[in-house]
């Protein structure tokens, strides 16, 4: 500290802080009694940071509302009533339409289906795909077209997939013809009336069209792994098959997780292949039916729009309620370790 007489008033006055020994001087003060720091700026620049999230963020978010929530509500609004599609729905009954849903064997039938479908999907592409990837990493000749042909299926739209296979499929269609043709005759089937292979025949449809989008995405996955890992086993005297199970699937597991999370929803979801092969009541008779064409079929089809927003709104919470517990269970480490990285950033 120094001591100093100020010119103006002849008094000693002792300065808290010295010039040069490396101690901060006193912050100074304007003349309106304020301190020369900037803390006004900062609700600016949240004003600003604000305005951006708002112009970015808002359109997105229009858009979800519009076309996601609006139509959601809606359809819960619609399931209280008996519609016929048009006109301000005006026949009242409150929960009947759902209290049929849950009665209804075919809904059931139809239910069971799905959770069919879910679990084949999981055991059949799963694996299938995971053989083509590990595959398709290994360096070979023509490897990028076959990695094309492999993902064609999944670009090819249902309608000309579900019409191409139907007419393949009947019984006396391409298929049947080419078994008898080369002395399998025996093997012929009604592949898609059937109700004890229909279920199969629908499996191998749709194993067909998305095993692609599966082998690639494991793909993806597999590029991310660092090739030291590999090398310091195959020195350590690792054979192949010990380091994918020891390293690649372990650090795969955040792929398979969500290739698995978007293959439970959108096998809860199938309807187009169904529909387009099968028919509105073919499919029940087959064993192939499922929630989304039970919804069309004793829906739209049938004139009551109420009743078909009804089995929206159960397919939507059944589709939430297996989307939150596979979030909860299942995709836990990984959204914590997201979580956990961004708020170390």
């Amino acid at each position: 500290m120094s001591v100093r007489t100020s010119p103006s008033t002849g008094r000693v006055e002792a300065d808290d802080a010295r010039v040069g020994d490396g101690v901060p001087s006193p912050t100074p003060r304007r003349r309106d009694g304020g301190t020369s720091s900037t803390p006004k700026r900062r609700p600016r620049r949240d004003r600003r940071k604000a305005a951006e999230i708002v112009l970015l963020v808002g359109p997105a978010l229009l858009v979800f509302v519009s076309f996601v929530i609006f139509p959601v509500v809606m359809a819960g609004y619609y399931g209280f009533f008996r519609w016929k599609g048009y006109g301000d729905p005006t026949d009242f009954v409150g929960l009947q339409n759902y209290l049929t849903i849950l009665q209804d064997p075919s809904f059931h039938e139809a239910l069971w289906h799905n959770a069919v479908i879910v679990v084949l999907s999981l055991l059949l592409q799963g694996p299938a795909a995971l053989l083509l990837a590990l595959l398709l990493n290994r360096p070979m000749r023509g490897q990028s077209v076959i990695r094309v042909l492999i993902f064609v299926p999944y670009v090819i739209s249902e309608v000309v997939v579900g019409t191409g296979w139907s007419l393949m499929l009947q019984s006396q269609g391409a298929l049947n013809g080419l078994l008898e043709n080369v002395g399998l005759g025996f093997i012929a089937r009604d592949w898609l009336s059937d109700p004890d292979i229909a279920i199969w025949t629908l499996m191998a449809i749709i194993t067909w069209k998305y095993i692609g989008f599966a082998a690639i995405l494991f793909l993806a996955g597999l590029q991310g792994i660092p090739q030291e890992l590999n090398e310091a086993a195959q020195i350590d005297g690792a054979s192949y098959w010990q380091i994918q199970r020891r390293i690649t699937l372990p650090l795969l597991g955040p792929t398979i997780r969500i290739w698995a999370f978007l293959s439970i929803i959108g096998a809860l979801q199938l309807f187009d292949l169904v529909y387009i092969i099968w028919g509105q009541y073919v499919a029940s008779t087959a064993g192939t039916s499922t929630m989304a064409t039970y919804m069309v079929v004793n829906g739209r089809n049938a004139g009551n729009y109420g009743f078909g927003s009804a089995v929206a709104v159960v397919l939507f919470l059944i589709s939430l309620a297996v989307a939150l517990v596979y979030q909860r269970f299942v995709l836990r480490r990984d959204t914590a370790g997201a979580l956990t990285e961004r708020n170390a950033q």
